[in-house]
């Protein structure tokens, strides 16, 4: 018997699953007949879903009506009213949900569509995309940092870096067939709504017209910046109350546009309890990251999030995550800046994050606050 075929009737007080088996991923776990939660992704019962709702036990079960932004109205006649709407979302949610944003049901369609078809790869198609290198074009991986997490999450993802999308490209997989096309339009066009998203953040922040080469270099440098996709599989769990797909976190960059199938999961953490956000067939959550936060100052907050698995649905998502190029620098705002509201971060880069997650496990907003100068 297979060390793969040897799991089947694998018991959770039994904790003989290898290093290796582990480092496979979930999905191949689920695979190989899997009926119970490894020790290895049971949580701390103080980190367990129920238990972080102990004010509102029920609260996992209610959605949450995120603010819903209509970029048809942004661009039209209605644009300061829908940017007040876009700041009010930014300051007190951290997340709204895109409408009418101009990408076609086929680019969505045609995305999730490989999407699914490479996670239902032969694992080893899927494998030779396998490495620890935080660097890699592609990266093939389980949980959120399988390097450095002490409990593992019920996720499989594939990274893919996207920008310039000629250097990356052709170290994308190449199966599914139709894999790259899918893909790299969706890239395209995830970058085009990202770079109108962001012109009317900085607007709604205030910054002024007549402080323009201010706004003009920001907007020059996101749209010369990273941008990565991170495509996630969170297979059916069978013992969902013991681990979640992704633990409390927030997103290192600028904005993330998510795209996620209609099976619920997301949550965000609003007014100290944990919701769960009610997904609109072909609308995009926006989220705002910690690049963000720092650039407004801390007026635009990047809101802890954490995404719940079931035992009955897989559930699959596509989040396009942007930022400045590796190489620049974010800084507050210095129009953000006064008497008032001093300096409230330090200056950061994406090496400074990648020596911070390389060298401990990082949680919640722990690497946004060790950049914070000021306690509020």
């Amino acid at each position: 018997m297979s060390p793969a075929m040897a799991i089947t009737n694998y018991s959770v007080e039994e904790d003989d699953l290898t290093e290796s088996q582990y480092h496979k991923g979930v999905k191949q776990l689920i695979e190989n007949g899997l009926e119970k939660v490894p020790k290895k992704y049971i949580l701390p019962a103080s980190d367990r879903p129920a238990a972080t709702n102990t004010q509102a036990p029920n609260v996992a079960n209610q959605n949450l009506q995120l603010p819903i932004i209509d970029l048809a109205d942004l661009l039209g006649p209605r644009r300061p009213q829908v940017l007040q709407s876009l700041a009010n979302a930014c300051e007190q949610y951290g997340f709204f949900q895109l409408v009418n944003h101009g990408i076609s049901d086929e680019v969505i369609n045609n995305m999730l569509d490989v999407i699914g078809k490479f996670f239902n790869l032969p694992f080893e198609e899927r494998a030779k995309y396998i490495t620890s290198d935080l660097r890699a074009a592609v990266r093939y991986g389980t949980s959120f940092n399988q390097t450095k997490d002490t409990v593992f999450c019920w996720r499989d993802f594939m990274k893919l870096l996207c920008h310039p999308l000629q250097d990356y490209l052709p170290h994308w997989p190449a199966s599914p067939v139709d894999f790259r096309q899918a893909a790299a339009t969706y890239a395209e066009e995830t970058k085009n709504l990202f770079l109108t998203l962001t012109e009317a953040i900085i607007e709604s922040l205030g910054i002024k017209e007549n402080e323009a080469e201010e706004k003009d270099n920001i907007l020059k440098d996101l749209k010369d910046g990273s941008q990565m996709m991170m495509a996630n599989f969170y297979p059916p769990c069978p013992e969902p109350d013991l681990t979640l797909g992704m633990p409390p976190h927030s997103d290192y960059g600028f904005l993330t546009l998510l795209l996620q199938d209609e099976v619920e999961g997301l949550q965000i953490q609003f007014q100290e309890k944990w919701v769960t956000v009610h997904p609109i067939p072909k609308a995009f959550v926006i989220n705002v990251g910690d690049h963000l936060e720092i650039y407004s100052n801390g007026k635009y907050k990047s809101v802890l999030h954490r995404v719940l698995v079931n035992a009955v649905k897989s559930r699959t998502s596509v989040a396009s995550l942007h930022s400045l190029p590796f190489n620049c620098t974010m800084r507050p705002s210095p129009q953000l800046i006064d008497e008032a509201n001093p300096k409230r971060y330090l200056d950061t880069d994406f090496n400074t994050f990648l020596a911070y997650i390389s060298s401990r496990e990082n949680k919640k907003k722990d690497f946004l606050d060790s950049r914070k100068l000021t306690s509020s």
